[in-house]
């Protein structure tokens, strides 16, 4: 039987670039929230954003000029998170005249608006002034939903399996399930897995529109994304890239690579938008199968999940995800796992969320902690009775089993099942 473990991860989230930095911030509730004007400059209602800092010094570090040029901004997050990936894996980064392939690694790295910022900044406005040649000879490749994808096979010569997938806020995390899978399945000794989004006024202005983005923390950023809170008004837009470098056991024994957690298993479904389910709402019923599928899928039972990295987005949607938790592993308020929020403390990166949670969900499992969700200490009320069950602080921990997942527009979710590695 095949097993699956990560044996690398790279990350670039609103709080901090790497995996030492983010396990820091995680522990230290760093919030990576800031003001933004160009929003407040447009009018939006909501002016905060968590954005990765200090990306065009990064980008010069890890792309030739010519790479650069063709590349925006979900496509440089994934060509940094996957390449700080790839080290973290053991491996040596190819050089570009370098021939060999390495037919053994493929990805799947997804996003949910990726290509956006290129289409409004460049291609719409050169259209539209009869300036077509003007648009230049790399619009398509940064336009292309595989765009992220494509990049990253090139800069690491991966020749197996690499593609994109786009299911909005469960884009990552349904990457990291496509990944485990296509593993389990054979196909493959390694698969880098999960999302990128760009930070782009052109992603979040449709948000806005929406009215589900948090507008009355303007003036106080850190105290903007709010989840399970009383006082939580909407999400609040993040960017970033979190990938996962996914091997089968065998092969990270062959080569002695360091493994921090073994995938359990994983689902991903669609409530079809009935039973109260809609676009924007997941239908009960379809998170409580996704849910239990991945259980029945990891060979355990309701009662050895230890911790659950919710979705948790600050909307309404809230309360009844923990009710649906509570549902399908069939456990009260006191005995039900400990519940965080990462989006408390980077905002919803959107199609990058699932895979900058489960970097996230992995450190904590790996080096044994749980970090406190910011911004809840006015719990709603019908998440009171969970109360004792939500760190406020980061505590230390020996948890063995990471239950993660996303639920997205459309009425699509995804449950990955993590296992500390011992």
């Amino acid at each position: 039987m095949t097993r699956v473990v990560v044996t690398g991860m790279g990350v670039i989230a609103a709080n901090a670039h790497g995996l030492q930095d983010y396990e820091q911030a995680l522990r230290e509730g760093r919030s990576g929230l800031r003001h933004q004007a160009k929003m407040a400059e447009l009018g939006f209602a909501c002016q905060v954003a968590g954005t990765p800092e200090g990306v065009e010094a990064l980008a010069e570090q890890y792309f030739t000029p010519d790479a650069r040029m063709a590349m925006n901004g979900s496509m440089i997050f994934a060509g940094i998170a996957g390449i700080d990936c790839w080290r973290d894996a053991g491996f040596e980064v190819p050089g570009p005249q370098e021939n060999l392939t390495d037919w053994d690694t493929g990805a799947i790295v997804g996003t949910g608006v990726g290509g956006v910022d290129t289409l409004a900044e460049l291609v719409v406005p050169r259209v539209n002034e009869g300036k077509v040649r003007r648009i230049g000879s790399t619009s398509v490749e940064q336009t292309m939903s595989s765009a992220v994808s494509a990049r990253l096979g090139g800069l690491l010569a991966l020749g197996g399996r690499v593609s994109s997938n786009s299911s909005a806020c469960t884009t990552g995390t349904e990457a990291i399930v496509e990944g485990y899978w296509h593993l389990k399945s054979g196909r493959g000794k390694r698969m880098i897995c999960g999302g990128s989004e760009a930070a782009s006024v052109y992603i979040w202005a449709g948000f806005d529109a929406m009215r589900v983005l948090a507008k009355s923390w303007n003036d106080n950023p850190t105290a903007a994304s709010r989840p399970m809170s009383a006082s939580a008004g909407g999400f609040i837009p993040g960017a970033g890239a979190g990938l996962l470098m996914l091997e089968t056991l065998d092969s990270a024994l062959e080569r002695g690579a360091r493994i921090y957690a073994e995938v359990l298993g994983g689902a991903v479904n669609c409530g079809g938008q009935r039973n109260g389910g809609s676009t924007t709402f997941p239908n009960p019923e379809g998170v409580v199968r996704c849910i239990r599928e991945a259980l029945d899928v990891s060979g355990i039972g309701p009662e050895a999940i230890d911790v659950i990295n919710g979705h948790l987005t600050a909307t309404m949607a809230d309360p009844a995800e923990v009710g649906n938790w509570a549902k399908v592993l069939g456990r009260d308020p006191a005995d039900f796992p400990w519940i965080n929020s990462t989006k408390s403390l980077i905002g919803h990166g959107l199609g990058a969320a699932g895979g900058l949670e489960c970097v996230a969900s992995v450190l904590q499992l790996h080096h044994g902690f749980i970090h406190g969700s910011a911004n809840c200490e006015d719990l709603h009320p019908a998440l009171e009775p969970y109360a004792s069950k939500i760190p406020h602080e980061t505590r230390e921990s020996d948890a063995r089993i990471l239950a993660k997942a996303s639920f997205g527009f459309g009425d699509v979710n995804g449950c990955v099942l993590f296992r500390k590695w011992q």
